[in-house]
Parts: structure tokens; C-alpha cells; sequence
């Protein structure tokens, strides 16, 4: 075989491959809008009408000229007709002035067994300019943009040198940071005051802010509840705040709580809910009250008493007749 007839061969070979030509039964293609800006993006459309048992796909075009390509969707309606109609709608972009056409988009169709190829027109598109309709008379032009120049680098030695020296520099400065938390002594923790003490001060804290004075009893009654509440879990050991009424009073019933007034607690509750959530009236006379209550709650539990002292066990000796 010759030489010459090589390239023959390989184009009837690729036609092969790419199957006969299909024309679609029918086509149309319209871009929105059809004149634009320099670089402001519009679609392209393009539908096609085919045999149902036909697929398209849209093949990127290997030169665009004057317009960039952006991304592709697809969807396709098969009518009751027996034909089926393959809908594309492309972002373009385009950049330059004056009537364009858009270039050839080429398509890939399968038929279920072989594929083939069908390239439709392009449509003419306007590119206009994005200056103001006055730019002419003010002297003002679009320039294309300038090629790439080369910049004359004579070494990069002095970055080198700029780049050690910032390591050492902050190499230096963590070794000080890890020399003096090491040498630093821990700083102590002062223990917790005692129960009845932060009690106190917090009651004493409600008291100086003067909320009834200010019109906002309801406010006072919820600040003085979780601080009553807030105490009696931690001196009888239980989840007061989390608790409902009903099972705050039902715990302080089943648990000791020597010295504790639960019956006046009780009233105290019921007349706290009164004021917070039915918006009962809390004059100032009542709050005061209700602070001298919790005052009185902390005067007769803490501190807690001491525990019992055990009887001392019975002495083993001669003569106790213990065997």
C-alpha cells in the first residue's frame, strides 16, 4: 500500500464511526436578547425536533472567534405526536463590536445504535458598546486589552533573604513564648465562697437595684424565685431551677430538710407563679416581703447542722463477759 492513500483511508474509516448524517425534523435557534454589551451574558437557544427514538447532545464548538462559552442546559419533551423535541439553552458571551455570528454548534445523535453527526447555523448577534451614548463627544474609547509584558526580575536572592529573616523572627519569638509559660507559675484558684455567703450577696445585690421602685415587680419576683430555687438544690442536693412547682414542692416534702419552713416555701411558690406567669400585681410592700422571706429561708438552713455524733462502741475489757 502506498503512502498517499493513507489519509483516504483514515477519513473513510472516522466516517464510519460517525455514522451516517440525521437531519432533525425540525429546528429553530434564537438568542435573549439578541444585542448586548460587551461581555454581559445571553442564551442561546436552540431546539430540536426529532424521532423519538433519537438523542442529541451538544458538542462544544473548538472555536468560539469572538465568544466565550459558558454553561449548557438540556431538556427534552417527547409529544404525543410521535416526535420528541430537545431543547438547549447555552450562556454565550460575546466580545466584540458591530453584527456576529454565532459559530456552528455541532451535535452528537444516537439513534439506539449508531452515532451521528448534524452541525446547525449559527444567527447573527450585536455586540454593543458599554460606553454612555455622550463617551464620543468626551473623548472617551474602547481599548483593547493590552498583551502580557515580561518584567525583569534580576535575582531572587533578596526575597531569600527576606524570607529567612521572617522565619528566624518568628521562630525566635515562639521559643520566648514557650520559655515564658514555662518558667510562669501556675496561677492559683481561689476556692468557691461558701453557699450562704453567695447567697447573701446575691440577695443583697437584688435588694440594691430597687426593681420594685422602678415599676418591674414582676421581674423582681422571677430574680428572687431563681435565686430561692437556686440555693435550695444546692443545700438538699437536687435540680431545683429544672423542676415544676409541683415537683419542687414534692421533693422538699421527701427530702430532710431540718429547719426549713416547706409550708411557707409553698406559699411562696404559689404566689411567685401568681406574679410571673397570671401578671398578678406585686406592690412594693409585697416584694419587700417576699425578700425578707428569702432572708429568713437563709437564716434557719444555714449553716447546715452538724452531723450526729455516733455512740462510742462498747469497751472489751476483763470482766465484761464477752467471750
Amino acid at each position: 500500500m502506498s503512502l498517499p492513500c493513507l489519509p483516504l483511508i483514515l477519513a473513510l474509516l472516522g466516517a464510519a464511526d460517525a455514522g451516517p448524517g440525521i437531519e432533525p425534523l425540525g429546528f429553530q435557534s434564537r438568542v435573549h436578547p439578541s444585542a448586548v454589551k460587551l461581555g454581559e451574558p445571553f442564551v442561546y437557544e436552540l431546539t430540536v425536533t426529532h424521532r423519538p427514538t433519537e438523542r442529541y447532545e451538544l458538542v462544544r464548538p473548538k472555536e468560539l472567534g469572538d465568544f466565550e462559552m459558558a454553561q449548557v442546559q438540556r431538556s427534552r419533551v417527547d409529544a404525543p405526536d410521535g416526535k420528541a423535541v430537545t431543547t438547549f439553552q447555552v450562556g454565550m458571551s460575546l466580545f466584540a463590536l458591530g453584527i456576529k455570528t454565532l459559530p456552528e454548534m455541532p451535535f452528537e445523535i444516537f439513534d439506539g445504535q449508531t452515532t451521528h453527526r448534524w452541525t446547525a447555523p449559527g444567527i447573527d448577534v450585536e455586540g454593543l458598546s458599554s460606553l454612555p451614548p455622550d463617551a464620543e463627544e468626551q473623548g472617551a474609547e474602547l481599548k483593547d486589552i493590552r498583551p502580557p509584558e515580561a518584567v525583569a526580575v534580576r535575582s531572587y536572592r533578596l526575597l531569600w533573604w527576606l524570607a529567612g529573616l521572617l522565619a528566624a523572627a518568628g521562630l525566635g519569638y515562639l521559643g520566648h513564648r514557650y520559655w515564658k509559660n514555662r518558667k510562669a507559675a501556675p496561677i492559683p484558684v481561689a476556692p468557691p465562697l461558701p453557699l450562704g455567703q453567695r447567697m447573701r450577696t446575691a440577695l443583697e445585690s437584688l435588694a440594691a437595684e430597687d426593681l420594685p421602685g422602678q415599676g418591674r415587680g414582676q421581674e423582681f419576683y422571677f430574680r428572687l424565685s431563681e435565686l430561692l430555687r437556686g440555693y435550695l438544690g444546692e443545700r438538699y442536693s437536687f435540680e431545683a431551677r429544672e423542676c415544676t412547682t409541683y415537683e419542687l414542692v414534692d421533693r422538699l416534702q421527701r427530702l430532710p430538710t431540718p429547719g426549713l419552713p416547706v409550708e411557707e416555701v409553698i406559699r411562696f411558690t404559689d404566689e411567685s407563679d401568681l406574679v410571673k406567669f397570671a401578671k398578678a400585681e406585686a406592690s412594693r410592700d409585697q416584694c419587700q416581703n417576699a425578700l425578707a422571706f428569702a432572708y429568713s429561708v437563709l437564716e434557719r438552713t444555714w449553716p447546715p447542722p452538724p452531723p450526729p455524733t455516733l455512740p462510742a462502741p462498747p469497751a472489751h475489757g476483763p470482766g465484761t463477759g464477752v467471750q
